[in-house]
């Protein structure tokens, strides 16, 4: 186990036998074996997004980066609900939105946005925009999200906001903005639109995004509730620190990843 995860491990677990089988984050895979997790983490995302409705009509996206191609990606084909989607059916699209991969067109707006992303961001493996109800009934407020619980605190003063929303991400100037607006963070909120996040794996893309709609709701909750108390600076600083990190994002995404494998196994076909 790579020790940098096991420090991290920890610090949540507390000290780990030496033949602890608990999973990790795959490392030293060939170019091959590396797309084949990708492509299979990323259907699996897909089916968890389909899980907790954050799907509405055709609007929604993931993308992988190709390991082999950093101008590649792979991403769900248009039309095809998340609750639906195998390994097999996923594209991969070159950053003009031509499909290299597939037989299925890819929704305009999702290489508009992702080619932008992914060309901004060389560290970020994968990106997740979906119209999730809480994160666009949240971005309308046009705020950013409020520390008042720990998870909310993986976020502070690590998320944009784009404020310019200007119709459907037609326009390649609408991407360069919404890259611009996640700058070296690991999610934007785009007022009016809806939430969007990044990550160095397909499954810390996946659980930020998660636990960022599920923070939205909280918030709002909390806001039609009364005035919610804010955690302080430094403790929201240190909060980020323990569980907004990368690996962080990975094993908290673990079970949802394997409850898909364990119930949807045509998930990998």
């Amino acid at each position: 186990m790579n020790e940098t995860v096991r420090k991290l491990l920890e610090q949540a677990v507390g000290p780990m036998p030496e033949n602890c089988d608990l999973p990790v984050p795959p490392m030293g895979l060939s170019e091959d074996e590396e797309r084949a997790q990708r492509k299979l983490d990323l259907a699996i995302a897909f089916r968890v997004f389909g899980k907790f409705g954050f799907s509405e009509g055709v609007a929604g996206h993931i993308t992988a980066r190709d390991p082999g191609d950093p101008n590649l990606f792979w991403v769900n084909p248009f039309g095809m609900s998340f609750n639906q989607i195998r390994v097999s059916d996923l594209i991969c699209v070159d950053h003009e939105g031509r499909v290299i991969h597939g037989t299925r067109p890819v929704n305009r707006a999702a290489f508009i946005i992702h080619a932008q992303v992914h060309a901004a961001r060389p560290d970020a493996v994968a990106a997740a925009h979906a119209h999730s109800l809480y994160g666009k009934a949240f971005s309308s407020l046009g705020i950013e999200l409020a520390p008042i619980t720990q998870d909310a605190c993986a976020f502070y003063g690590d998320h944009g906001l784009y404020l310019n929303y200007s119709g459907v991400a037609y326009a390649e100037e609408e991407g360069k903005n919404i890259a611009a607006a996640i700058g070296d963070y690991k999610a934007a909120i785009l007022r009016n639109h809806g939430l969007i996040t990044v990550g160095s794996s397909v499954s810390a893309a996946a659980w930020w995004f998660v636990t960022m709609e599920r923070s939205c709701q909280a918030q709002l909750v909390a806001m039609a509730a009364g005035t919610p108390t804010v955690v302080d600076h430094d403790t929201a600083i240190l909060v980020r620190q323990q569980i907004g990190n990368e690996p962080a994002g990975w094993f908290q995404f673990r079970p949802l990843w394997e409850q898909i494998m364990a119930t949807q196994p045509d998930v990998a076909s």
